[in-house]
């Protein structure tokens, strides 16, 4: 059994329900870390199988791990919970089903303890098992990992989640001050970087690949509808609407294709209009759309009208963010990519 301090550097937390089968290797993955000085805060969220078991075993031959339980309240009120336990400044994430690194919590700690402006810290991600990880989700792990600095984080906030929730490690206090998490109807972690980036937190990621992201059907990303696409974009709208979009009645869509349509209907919903599109399809050049002319890049110049890049695409995102820079809009200012 380990000897640590009264309060460890290190509080882990983590919310499960029925992962009897994957639990056992999370659990030795976190046993086998090079930094030993943590805490584990477990949350079990009314599991009916062998979690409960498992669990209680853990804790018996392990002092640093702590289980609670919800009966069953949900994902966010077991977050709350665990947080609310966390004893430490550092709060790192971990789920039932997933692996870290033998070294991730000790590069993470160190990065953290070097560099006291960031609040939360993230670290590269591999999928497995790799036989079941399509395209689409390859695409998302290579264009997360490519999110390396701040700024790039920032850049890209309002694309999708740029972190996945069980890598992040992160300063306990910051997450306090904007009020943990809510359920909202969307993603609960997604929601949470949002403002912690409106709260002016600095957001990092290691290079490393120190975190092993577990594919599966039944997961919550695949199964809950807080994470499907539309709630993912209600989320981007709501908290578009207290900063960057805040007392505008009306934008410009660049990209006039499904996403495009989608973002229109959310925002017909909250009174703002779409004053014209842009597109490269000549098909649609020309043409009006929902009242709105579709007008081709060269056609367009900065009014005071802000602009939202809504191709979804990932591989036309960099031709879209080229062509709205050459039109004279300044991402972060009067453009934001949130597709």
């Amino acid at each position: 059994m380990s000897i640590v301090s009264t309060i460890p550097p290190l509080s882990i937390l983590m919310p499960v329900r029925n992962e009897e089968k994957h639990l056992p290797a999370a659990l030795a993955s976190l046993s086998a870390q090079s930094f030993r000085d943590w805490e584990l805060v477990v949350v079990d969220d009314g599991s009916t199988d062998r979690t409960s078991d498992i669990l209680a075993r853990a804790a018996a031959a392990d002092a640093r791990v702590r289980v609670l339980a919800t009966g069953g309240q949900g994902l966010v009120p077991a977050l709350n919970l665990g947080l609310a336990e966390c004893r430490s400044e550092l709060v790192a994430r971990m789920d039932g089903d997933d692996v870290a690194h033998p070294d991730r919590l000790q590069a993470q700690v160190a990065f953290l303890a070097a560099h006291p402006e960031v609040g939360l810290l993230a670290t590269n991600f591999q999928h497995f098992p790799r036989r079941r990880i399509g395209s689409g989700m390859l695409g998302y792990q290579q264009w997360q990992n490519s999110l390396l600095s701040h700024e790039a984080i920032l850049a890209d906030i309002f694309v999708e989640s740029p972190f996945v929730h069980p890598s992040v490690m992160y300063r306990k206090e910051l997450v306090l001050q904007v009020g943990g998490y809510r359920d909202m109807g969307w993603a609960e972690d997604y929601d949470l970087w949002l403002r912690l980036a409106a709260a002016g937190t600095r957001f990092a990621r290691l290079l490393e690949t120190l975190f092993f992201w577990r594919e599966r059907p039944e997961r919550t990303t695949r199964t809950n509808p807080a994470y499907a696409a539309q709630a993912m974009r209600l989320c981007k709208l709501h908290h578009l609407l207290q900063g960057f979009l805040k007392g505008e009645g009306s934008v410009i869509l660049a990209g006039a294709g499904l996403e495009g349509r989608a973002w229109y209907r959310i925002l017909h919903e909250v009174g703002i209009g779409v004053e014209a599109w842009l597109d490269v399809d000549p098909k649609k050049i020309g043409r009006q759309l929902h009242g709105a002319p579709v007008l081709a890049t060269g056609d367009l110049h900065p009014t005071g009208t802000k602009l939202l890049m809504t191709v979804g695409a990932r591989g036309a995102r960099a031709v879209v963010r080229e062509s709205t820079r050459q039109a004279g809009f300044i991402e972060g200012i009067d453009a934001v990519c949130v597709a």
